[in-house]
């Protein structure tokens, strides 16, 4: 694995139960302790906020916003990495709207919030994600979406302008206009940018199979066997981009009628899935028992940053919420053993520090408590 990217220092205004905050943060393992509703998941999603997007638990930025405050927040981060100390900040204004969308300074100057992931990559699991594999598709895309964002930095861009341009086409549906030109322009726009997701997502499944290939057969989290469920992302196996392009504009051309009747487009990757099985058991992971599907999440998740740090030579920062109140502590030594193996800043969270108490004198342990953070007591 490449050098430890990690942050060194975490700086909280207005954000979530956090009027001010500033803490000075370790390498390495990171235990958040304290009590339920203390504020130990707010920390994450402020870390979270480093990387495009609206963070962990994609909330809006007014609810983000301290209540009582100026409907503002900010956050700051200090990096340390291989090509040295780099200044990140975000937030947004109290004025701001939600188009405005929110700030970023990288040292000390504006940019975008894509430019964040030349700096660093940000990986998270958290309990939210546990009906991942019995939830509905699209939840299971937005995974997959941020996976493939964590290694292809372009990959949010074009989620954006391939929903902005299916967005159009659904307003020219539901309005009933047959304008052959407007509806050309966008399912051009379209098949260009749905064919480049389709692509992006299926390179990223087959180094993650890859990835995963490498593993051991017995190990604490199993094996798991991933594909994808689509139009595009099987075409776009055995076909040049360029005609799976000119087949999806036709398809949706064909389809006005269908889709006009249906007030959206039913064809394209937002309609896409992904598929996993537990490979030792055979079996579906919607099928497995609630800790299998657990065992699976984290070996997937383990094996995406494995893949972050070798392909983008930056290792994934991870957000690991409650995660060791579902795992035995076997598979709690184990995570530990691979994250250290890992060369990961790990920030994880639980109610009771004793849970981490095998990592003692290998991890920073602090206590949260409602708005403050300060060191734990030996676990």
């Amino acid at each position: 694995m490449p050098a430890q990217t990690h942050i060194s220092k975490l700086t909280l205004t207005n954000f979530r139960n956090y009027a001010t905050l500033a803490i000075d943060v370790a390498p390495g393992a990171v235990v958040f302790s304290g009590d339920n509703g203390a504020g130990k998941t707010n920390l994450l999603e402020a870390i979270s906020f480093l990387t495009p997007g609206r963070g962990l638990r994609r909330a809006a930025y007014g609810d983000v916003a301290r209540e009582g405050g100026d409907g503002g927040f900010a956050l700051h981060a200090r990096l340390d990495g291989p090509e040295g100390e780099v200044e990140i900040g975000t937030g947004i204004s109290g004025g701001d709207t939600a188009e405005s969308g929110r700030r970023v300074r990288i040292n000390g100057a504006a940019a975008r919030a894509e430019d964040m992931l030349e700096w660093l990559r940000v990986v998270w699991l958290t309990p939210a994600m546990d009906s991942l594999f019995t939830g509905p598709a699209a939840d299971r895309r937005r995974f997959l979406d941020r996976l493939v964002l964590a290694i292809d930095p372009g990959h949010g861009q074009r989620a954006l302008d391939y929903e902005k341009a299916m967005r159009g086409r659904n307003r020219l549906l539901t309005e009933g206009s047959r304008d052959a030109s407007w509806f050309e322009a966008i399912e051009t726009q379209m098949a260009e940018t749905g064919v480049a997701i389709a692509a992006a997502r299926s390179e990223l499944v087959r180094l993650l199979v890859a990835m995963i290939d490498r593993l051991p057969d017995t190990g604490p989290f199993p094996q798991a066997d991933i594909g994808l469920s689509g139009e595009l992302e099987a075409e776009i196996a055995g076909a040049p981009a360029v005609d799976v392009e000119e087949r999806f504009r036709r398809a949706l051309a064909d389809g006005r009628d269908r889709d006009r009747a249906a007030g959206r487009t039913l064809e394209g990757p937002h309609r896409s899935d992904l598929m996993v099985r537990h490979r030792p058991k055979a079996m579906p992971a919607e099928l497995c028992s609630t800790g299998e599907q657990k065992a699976l999440l984290v070996g997937i998740v383990l094996s995406h940053a494995r893949l972050t740090g070798e392909m983008s030579v930056l290792t994934p920062i991870l957000l690991l919420d409650e995660i060791a109140a579902h795992l035995d502590g076997g598979r709690r030594a184990a995570l530990f053993s691979i994250l250290e193996d890992l060369n990961c800043q790990a920030f994880m969270t639980g109610t009771d520090a004793a849970l981490f108490s095998s990592l003692h004198g290998r991890a920073q342990f602090l206590t949260v408590d409602h708005g403050t953070v300060g060191p734990t007591e030996d676990p």
